[in-house]
Formats: C-alpha cells, sequence, structure tokens
C-alpha cells in the first residue's frame, strides 16, 4: 500500500478513495496512536473537528465524530469554518487534536482529511505514519481496546468558535479599514460566511461573490484558481481591491483597483515591507521557496530584507519559520504564513492585512505591488524520464551551467523532479519573455537526451 498520507493530510475522491470506513478508522488510530504517545495523559482528550461546505464533508464529518467518540474523546464540532480557523480552535481551546475535512482548492468530488496536534500544529510525519500503520493493522482485522459506559467520548456543537476566530483576526490588525471597498471571492468554500463578517467588523465596504455555497460548487470556476469573476467585479463595483480564497481559505491571491492580479510572492514583498516598518518582521528575514519569482528575491535584497529559501511546500516554509523564529514566509500560490497570529496558511488573515496595509499607507495597491518586479517564468514539464538522476548527470549539469552563463544575474534554472510521476519539471526566469522560452526550450531537450 502506497502511503495515505500526502503533504497536507489524507485525500481523494470522496465515497471512492475516501471512504466513511476510512474516515472513521483514521480517526480511532488516531486516538489510540495520540494516546500512546502520551498526548492524553491525565486529562479527558478533547478534539475540535471542523469541515468546508462539500457535500461529502457531511458523512465524513460524522464519521470521524463517532471514530474519535468511539475512542473516548470527546468533540467539538465547529462546523463549516476555514482550515486555519480550526487550526486556531485546537490551540485557543486547548485541544488534544484537531480535524478538518476538506480538500482545499481541488474540485468538488475530492475531500481530505487533517489532522493536528495540540497547539494547532501540523501533526509530526512520523506520528501520521504510526497513525497509518495502526489504521491498516485493525482495518486488516486486529480488534480495538474499546472504552464503554462513561469512557466513551461526548459531542456538542461548538458555535461559539465563529465569533472566536472573527475576534482572533481582528486582534491581529495593525489598523482598521474604513475607506476601502473590497470584492471577497469566497469559492463557494468554508469562508463564505467568517470572511465577509471580518471584513466588516474592520470597517470595509464589502462586496461579495462565490459566498453561496450548496456543497456542489466549490471551486466551480470561482476563488484563488479562477481570477476571472473577481477581476471584473472589482472593475465593476469600482472596488480598491479584491480578494480571492480557495476552498478552505488557507490561501488568497489579490487584484489590485484596475483588474491586475497580485500573486503570493508580491502579498509577501508588501507584508513583509510592512511588518518591518512596524518592527514585526523578526530577523528582517522573510522565508519563501525556490519556486518563488527572481523578482522577488531582487526586491528582497533591494529593500535590505533577508531571503530564506526552502523546498517547495508550505510545510518545509513553516518548519523553518519555527525552528528560527521568523514571522512571516509563504508561497507564490498564496499560501501566506504570519507565525505571530497562525500556525498555518490563513487566507481571510493575509486579506485583511493587505487591506490593511493598502488602508494605513494611503497607496493603492498596485502601487504596493510595485516594489517588486514579475520576472517572465517559463515551465516546462518534461515526461517520461528517469527523474532519480537529475542531480547526477554530468551531460545536463553542463547543459545548465551553460544557461545560468547566458542568463546571469537577472535570469534563474530551476530543475525540479516530480515527487509522483517520472518527469522533470524544468523552469527558466529571465528579464526577456523569449529568452525564458529560449532556454527553458533547450534544458528540456537536455533533460530528454541525458535522463530519457
Amino acid at each position: 500500500m502506497g502511503r495515505l498520507f500526502g503533504t497536507d493530510g489524507v485525500r481523494g475522491v470522496a465515497n471512492a478513495d475516501l471512504t466513511a470506513e476510512m474516515a472513521l478508522g483514521l480517526s480511532v488510530a488516531a486516538a489510540h496512536v495520540l494516546a500512546e504517545a502520551g498526548t492524553f495523559e491525565g486529562h479527558r482528550p478533547r478534539a475540535v473537528v471542523g469541515r468546508d461546505p462539500r457535500a461529502s464533508g457531511e458523512f465524513l464529518e460524522a464519521a470521524v465524530v463517532a471514530g474519535l467518540a468511539s475512542a473516548g474523546v470527546d468533540v467539538l464540532r465547529v462546523g463549516v469554518l476555514p482550515t486555519p480557523a480550526v487550526a486556531y480552535l485546537t490551540g485557543e481551546l486547548g485541544a488534544d487534536l484537531g480535524v478538518m475535512l476538506s480538500a482545499s482548492h481541488n474540485a468538488m468530488p475530492d475531500n481530505g482529511v487533517k489532522f493536528f496536534a495540540r497547539g494547532g500544529h501540523k501533526l509530526a510525519d512520523e506520528l501520521e505514519d504510526r497513525i497509518e500503520s495502526v489504521y491498516e493493522e485493525h482495518r486488516t482485522g486486529a480488534p480495538w481496546d474499546r472504552p464503554t459506559g462513561s469512557g466513551v467520548g461526548r459531542v456538542r456543537a461548538y458555535e461559539e468558535g465563529f465569533d472566536r476566530y472573527v475576534a482572533h483576526l481582528l486582534g491581529a490588525l495593525p489598523n482598521r479599514l474604513e475607506g476601502l471597498k473590497v470584492v471577497l471571492d469566497e469559492a463557494h468554500g468554508a469562508a463564505a460566511l467568517v470572511s465577509p463578517e471580518a471584513f466588516q467588523r474592520a470597517g470595509a465596504d464589502v462586496v461579495t461573490i462565490g459566498a453561496e455555497p450548496d456543497g456542489l460548487n466549490i471551486n466551480d470556476g470561482c476563488g484563488s484558481t479562477h481570477l476571472d469573476k473577481i477581476k471584473a467585479a472589482v472593475i465593476e463595483h469600482g472596488a480598491d481591491l479584491g480578494i480571492a480564497h480557495d476552498g478552505d481559505a488557507d490561501r488568497c491571491l489579490a487584484v489590485d483597483h484596475t483588474g491586475a492580479e497580485v500573486d503570493g510572492d508580491q502579498i509577501l514583498a508588501v507584508l513583509a515591507l510592512a511588518m518591518r516598518e512596524r518592527s514585526a518582521l523578526r530577523a528582517e528575514t522573510v522565508v519563501a521557496t525556490v519556486m518563488s519569482n527572481l523578482g522577488f528575491k531582487l526586491a528582497m535584497e533591494r529593500e535590505g530584507i533577508r531571503l530564506v529559501q526552502t523546498a517547495v511546500g508550505d510545510r518545509y516554509v513553516l518548519e523553518e519559520m519555527k525552528e528560527h523564529g521568523f514571522a512571516l514566509g509563504g508561497e507564490q500560490s498564496g499560501h501566506v504564513i504570519i507565525l505571530d497570529h497562525a500556525t498555518t496558511g490563513d487566507g481571510t488573515l493575509t486579506g485583511l492585512l493587505l487591506a490593511a496595509r493598502v488602508a494605513q499607507s494611503g497607496r493603492t495597491l498596485r502601487e504596493l505591488a510595485a516594489v517588486m518586479e514579475r520576472l517572465p517564468q517559463v515551465l516546462i514539464n518534461v515526461p517520461d524520464v528517469d527523474r532519480t538522476r537529475v542531480g547526477t548527470s554530468a551531460e545536463l549539469s553542463t547543459a545548465v551551467a551553460d544557461a545560468e552563463r547566458e542568463l546571469g544575474a537577472t535570469g534563474r534554472v530551476l530543475l525540479r523532479p516530480s515527487g509522483t510521476e517520472p518527469l522533470v519539471r524544468v523552469m527558466v526566469e529571465a528579464a526577456d519573455i523569449e529568452q525564458a522560452r529560449s532556454v527553458a526550450g533547450r534544458l528540456a531537450d537536455a533533460v530528454k537526451s541525458a535522463l530519457g
């Protein structure tokens, strides 16, 4: 069996790959593994469970709650809330475990189960591996040790979670948003109610689109993966900016008043300068992945802010931030982590802080985002090659060195083997798009020749 846990929990097509039986079994396994690790020692265990609005989340939530309660864990059901809200409430309420049911930006038929440890942090890899092992052991017949009588878990709705999370978001704002008109695209997802509420309470004039989830329309032609609608809405309503979330609202992208996209790199750049101005950017450092645009790196160098780069994936960004105490990090995709206020990416928080910078500075988002110039970036996937030899092929090393010499200081080359497929991704940045395409094409040919 392949590993169930990916970089963001267990995901698959709901009721096909991810069944009620699996959700229940994983939840029971998680409870047993955490009990063995001593997490529940000396007290009655408690978990926070939330979900996005997908139809399948209804039965999967029931399965998770049943599994946890049957293993002796008391459950607080917080209902439909963003992933970062579940992480926050897990920590705020002193829960031993948090569970979020969502497949983030994936299409509606998918769903996922993501576990949070005490404090609202992602479970350690070794605990995920142990949960998977225990789940598989009992799935194939080993009986569970089950509590009875008063030992079974109790379940109740925790409706206060909505207001507690909104209050938390507002408490992170350095200034209010009066005078701003903001369009919010909620992707018919988990933030459809909480995000407009937070922006309105912060003083913004709010226009919402994609805020009518029916269980079937999540991420359907809207949200951070489909920006055309919010671009048009910002222009139509004469808004100052737009904020687009994904289905579970752990990320956001933005649109300026002209309808131009502001990506995660630009958002990071704007927030880094704002946080430094109020002495909140610890060590004057921001963390991003190697896929960040070279224009972001050049902008940070020019502004005197140190950039630390990690492997691709928000988990690696978060690990670097936690290890060294950095306050800000994120990805080009809009997954931004502000560690003083969140243990994971939080799209609503990011959007609020971006809007707060516009309000405080008196400048447009377009002007603020111009701190960095996005260099043209070309990405080519080269399939059917031996991805394991990317770092050892002498022929490929020579081709990369030639390309880097040609590009100089205003260009960059990155070869990334896929983690799941027999392909290599070739990424080239250059000041000129035609040069980027030319170099990327030659490197793709070199990859085929060397690794095919």
